[in-house]
């Protein structure tokens, strides 16, 4: 049912660009998961987490050609959440929308904890939950802007950590080849660390398969590039542009980056006390190195918590209108932003300061853990909407896809195995086992929450978010 009458505050405005969405996308993929995360990953599989990210990267592939077939096909901001509703019903939108929402908080967490030990590594006296409020407040004050000032900040943010990486790749290579930086103590670097320390796969199988817990959350909020869709000036050109972007971004930012890093060092030398790359790079010598990549991965950070508030912001604005979510989440701003669901997620950020104030040590791979369960939902559901979008099409609307998802209906197929497969990895291993539970006692109270407080009151149709012409 089209939403009629709605006075344009009630709209949301386009104001991303090409330039703004794929650099929204690479907020949400390169962040914690890559500069932090990775030491976790590294310590469960060794070298062979590059087979780890090179498989959970296929399926994310796969999860994001699913994703653009439906934003292109229907662009609106609620995303995979409305798709669900429209394909699987109206509980699926429901578990959906949520959990993404709880995905991204969690996610946040993550970022924060993160940030608060970069932080440490100049003011290790400083107290990390003071760190951990003051980005969270600064955070929800930049999401309050207009879309496109959100927007540019997360381009240049975006920006810098990527150019970073690429900067440390070639710095790497110059090390591995040419010895820059290394004195006569240093280890030996080069290919031959990635098999000579316990083997390429030394942890075995299981290893392999445990790093995926960490894996696939590092990829976790790539999704966001669907949720853009609602507010893109041309979402039939740009998200294509975007989700295309994937597998070089996956191959460039995590499995070269990571052979690099791997190499340089023996993957046993890799702690978790604070990034790998600034300790790698401090571990060499380069002190200057290490500040500049503390200030990489610290925007990285910032750009990352950026990218989730606003996504878990849009997913809640469509709910809202959809009558999955309090209808005060609908509410817009004169600059067209979604105020209600930003000071929402600002205020259940300030866990996190209170997670790093309690428990600060340990906190960071329950939370990873909790926020893979997420993830792997929504991405299952992603995939299960689509299949249902396309086996509700004639041949005819099917041969109309714009941006139809390849290797069908293969493709989607083996991603939906590998999402069962990794609820299965969270169960098995007794680290992961306690997000297992979190995220099955999620899931059942809000089912609980759809029967008593959305089911008695589900309107009969759906509803169509209304968008507006942004100025450039």
């Amino acid at each position: 049912m089209q939403a009629e009458s709605q006075s344009p505050t009630q709209d949301l405005k386009r104001g991303l660009n090409a330039r703004h969405i794929r650099f929204m996308a690479l907020g949400s993929a390169i962040g914690t998961g890559l500069f932090y995360g990775s030491a976790k990953a590294i310590q469960e599989a060794g070298p062979s987490v590059l087979l780890a990210y090179l498989i959970a990267g296929a399926a994310v592939y796969m999860v994001m050609r699913a994703l653009g077939e439906m934003a292109v096909h229907n662009p609106v901001s609620g995303s995979f959440g409305q798709y669900a509703t429209s394909y699987l019903g109206p509980v699926a939108g429901f578990l959906t929308g949520w959990t993404y929402a709880f995905e991204m908080i969690i996610v946040c967490l993550a970022d924060i904890t993160a940030f608060g030990l970069y932080m440490g590594l100049w003011y290790p006296d400083v107290p990390r939950w003071i760190w951990v409020l003051s980005i969270v407040c600064f955070i929800g004050a930049i999401n309050l802007c207009s879309v496109k000032v959100f927007g540019e900040l997360e381009f240049w943010l975006s920006l810098l950590k990527v150019g970073a990486i690429i900067a440390m790749i070639a710095g790497g290579l110059g090390i591995m080849l040419f010895g820059f930086g290394l004195n006569a103590d240093s280890a030996a670097t080069g290919v031959h660390n990635l098999w000579e320390h316990g083997g390429f796969m030394p942890n075995g199988v299981g290893g392999l398969i445990a790093s995926l817990a960490v894996v696939v959350f590092a990829f976790g909020g790539i999704e966001i590039i669907g949720i853009t869709a609602g507010e893109a000036k041309d979402p039939g050109r740009t998200i294509p542009r975007a989700i295309n972007a994937v597998p070089l971004r996956i191959l460039l930012f995590y499995v070269l980056t990571l052979f690099v890093l791997m190499s340089i060092f023996p993957w046993t030398q890799i702690g978790s006390q604070g990034s790998p790359f600034v300790q790698i790079f401090s571990s060499l010598g380069i002190s200057s190195a290490a500040n500049i990549l503390n200030v990489v991965v610290i925007s990285a950070a910032v750009s990352a918590i950026n990218s989730d508030i606003f996504g878990a912001g849009r997913m809640l604005f469509g709910m809202a209108q959809q009558g999955q979510a309090p209808r005060g989440f609908g509410s817009v701003s004169k600059n067209g932003v979604p105020w209600m669901t930003v000071v929402v997620m600002s205020v259940a950020l300030l866990l996190g300061v209170l997670l790093n104030y309690l428990i600060p040590e340990g906190v960071f791979l329950l939370i990873a853990s909790i926020a893979t369960f997420a993830t792997v939902w929504v991405w299952l559901m992603i995939l299960l909407s689509q299949v249902a979008m396309r086996r509700k099409m004639s041949a005819e609307e099917v041969r109309a896809l714009k941006f139809p998802v390849p290797f069908w209906p293969a493709g989607p197929i083996a991603a939906i195995v590998f999402m069962l497969f990794v609820f299965g990895v969270l169960g098995y291993f007794p680290r992961t086992q306690a997000a297992l539970a979190v995220g099955v006692v999620w899931i059942a109270l809000l089912c609980v929450a759809y029967r008593m407080w959305v089911h008695p009151n589900r309107p009969a149709g759906g509803v169509t978010v209304p968008v507006t012409q942004g100025s450039d």
